[in-house]
């Protein structure tokens, strides 16, 4: 009973992680100035990642430079790139219902890389998940991309392999510091790219300067350590469907602090979307633990026992 309350504990609190992330949108359109996705992302991932290295004053150590570099591409500069190229090219809907076809990649790569058995429950969860997140953000006039939806996939497998490899590769140290080694590997493989492909910044203003903070202190430093908490705790085929949560929060937030429409097929969306994580959630649970044996029953008496 307490290891399942323990359980329950982490996936609550890593869900706390992609809520959050659900906030991203109205911050970046609201507080942020337009037309600087590069931008943004680098100076979303390295303030922080620089500040929370300060914080704990260590650097990675042999095979974790490569791991760290490898890891901060994987899920800070190539995903958020091409996160940003997806949603500037494809309307919103399309670019979150692409993107939410990452918990399927996860649990292929999970099965390849680790090991997990992939549960049919867990997959129809996950298609589930991509046809409540549909209902919520997609819209009859939505047009399609070909670079947009390329982009929006790439993004997905890339976070995908960073979810797996952080899980896989076990790093040792807290979760703290592992996100202050990606934060700041990100964040600086992302500022030649800023660089060459953006003019620069305006002069930013007291919105702005917000609108960074948010998205640095809150929106990296804070859910990451709590998502790569996670990840040291569960396995990432438990994790990743919390991601669903995400454009949930962002249509709940979109309706109450900008009067956007709410109609009944996007109720019934998220309706879906819980439901799909809820029976992810289940499907995960319903696995034995690795290493658990079942136990064998006494041999009656008298019997020898078998050679071996």
């Amino acid at each position: 009973m307490e290891i399942i309350m323990s359980r329950a504990s982490d996936v609550l609190l890593t869900a706390t992680a992609p809520a959050i992330w659900g906030s991203t949108y109205i911050v970046t359109t609201e507080l942020l100035p337009a037309g600087y996705p590069l931008t943004v992302a680098m100076l979303r991932a390295l303030p922080a990642g620089l500040l929370l290295l300060l914080l704990v004053r260590r650097l990675p150590q042999g095979v974790w430079w490569p791991r760290t570099v490898l890891l901060g591409a994987l899920n800070f500069s190539f995903f958020w790139a091409m996160l940003f190229v997806s949603a500037y090219r494809l309307p919103g809907g399309v670019a979150a219902t692409v993107g939410a076809i990452q918990p399927l990649i996860v649990l292929g790569l999970s099965r390849a890389v680790i090991g997990t058995a992939v549960r049919p429950l867990a997959v129809f969860a996950g298609l589930a998940g991509i046809g409540g997140v549909a209902l919520l953000v997609l819209t009859p006039s939505a047009a399609l991309d070909p670079i947009g939806i390329a982009a929006g996939l790439a993004g997905a497998v890339a976070m995908a392999f960073g979810t797996v490899l952080s899980h896989h590769w076990k790093p040792p140290v807290p979760p703290l510091t592992f996100t202050a080694w990606q934060l700041t590997a990100g964040g600086l493989l992302l500022v030649p790219v800023a660089l060459w492909f953006e003019p620069a910044l305006p002069a930013p203003t007291a919105e702005n300067l917000l609108g960074f903070l948010y998205l640095g202190l809150i929106g990296a430093a804070l859910t990451y350590i709590v998502w790569f908490r996670g990840l040291a705790r569960l396995d990432p085929a438990t994790i990743s469907p919390l991601g669903f949560l995400s454009p949930l929060v962002a249509v709940v937030l979109g309706w109450v602090l900008l009067g956007q429409d709410l109609g009944l097929l996007q109720v019934v969306g998220m309706i879906v979307v819980l439901g799909s994580v809820w029976l992810s959630q289940r499907a995960q649970a319903a696995r034995p633990a690795p290493g658990k044996v079942s136990p064998r029953r006494p041999a009656p008496a008298g019997a020898r026992p078998s050679a071996r």
